[in-house]
C-alpha cells in the first residue's frame, strides 16, 4: 500500500510507513513532467535553464507557472523587507533561504499543499554572481547550472558539458538556448515561446531581458544546432 500511496497521501503531514510523504513527492512529480493534470496542482513550467557564467548568471524560460507568480511575489516582499530593515540589498544566499523556508512551509500544515513548482533563483552580489535552486520540499542548494521542469535529466546532461567557468554571458545564452530547443519534442510538446534574462556586468549587475537582437541570434544558433544534429 504505501508503495503507490494509498492511504497516505491524502494530507502533507502524513507519513507513510517507509517514511515517505507522497504529497510532496506529487509536487515534485508535477515540476518534472508539464502533463500532469490535476486540480492540486496547476501545470508546471515546460523547461527552464539557469547557468552561472564567468561574468553573471542567464535564465532561459519555456512557459509558465500560476504558483510561480506566488513565489515571486513573495520574493519581491522579502527583499523589500530586508532592505527596509537593514539599508542595504539582501544577498542573494539570504533570499533563497527565506524563500525557500516560505516553500517549506506549506509542507507542514495540512490545511495547505506543496507548491507544484520549483525555483532557480539568480542574481547579483557582494560575492559575485549566485544561483540557487529551490525544490518544491523547500530544500535549497547553490548550483553552477540547474534546470527545472520537462526535460530537465536531458537538460542537466548537457548542462554538465558546459566549461561553465570559461563562459561569458553573451557565449551562454546561445548555450543555454540550444538546450532548450534540444529538450523540446516537437512530437509530443506544444510550441514554445522562449525567453531568455540575464544578471552580468552587461545587465549593469541588473535582472533584464537580453536584448532582441542576441536573443534572435540565440534561437537562429539553436535551430542551426538542432537541424545540424537531425541530419546526422
Amino acid at each position: 500500500m504505501s508503495s503507490i500511496g494509498t492511504g497516505y497521501d491524502l494530507s502533507v503531514t502524513t507519513f507513510s510507513p517507509d517514511g515517505r510523504v507522497f504529497q510532496v513527492e506529487y509536487a515534485t512529480k508535477a515540476v518534472d513532467n508539464s502533463g500532469f493534470d490535476s486540480t492540486a496542482f496547476p501545470l508546471p513550467i515546460l523547461t527552464v535553464v539557469g547557468i552561472k557564467c564567468k561574468d553573471g548568471i542567464v535564465l532561459a524560460v519555456a512557459g509558465l507557472a500560476a504558483d510561480g507568480r506566488q513565489i515571486v511575489s513573495r520574493a519581491k516582499s522579502e527583499a523589500a523587507s530586508y532592505e527596509k530593515v537593514y539599508g542595504e540589498p539582501i544577498s542573494v544566499k539570504e533570499l533563497a533561504d527565506r524563500v525557500a523556508s516560505y516553500v517549506h512551509l506549506c509542507t507542514l500544515y495540512w490545511w495547505l499543499r506543496p507548491f507544484g513548482c520549483g525555483v532557480i533563483l539568480g542574481g547579483y552580489d557582494r560575492d559575485g554572481p549566485q544561483l540557487y535552486m529551490i525544490e518544491p520540499s523547500g530544500v535549497s542548494y547553490k548550483y553552477f547550472g540547474a534546470a527545472l521542469g520537462k526535460g530537465r535529466q536531458a537538460a542537466k546532461t548537457e548542462i554538465e558539458k558546459l566549461k561553465l567557468s570559461e563562459l561569458t554571458c553573451r557565449e551562454g545564452i546561445v548555450e543555454v538556448a540550444k538546450i532548450i530547443y534540444g529538450v523540446h519534442d516537437e512530437a509530443k510538446d506544444k510550441a514554445f515561446e522562449l525567453e531568455l534574462s540575464w544578471v552580468c556586468d552587461e545587465s549593469n549587475r541588473q535582472h533584464q531581458k537580453v536584448p532582441n537582437d542576441l536573443l534572435e541570434q540565440a534561437k537562429a544558433a539553436a535551430q542551426a544546432a538542432l537541424e545540424e544534429m537531425d541530419a546526422d
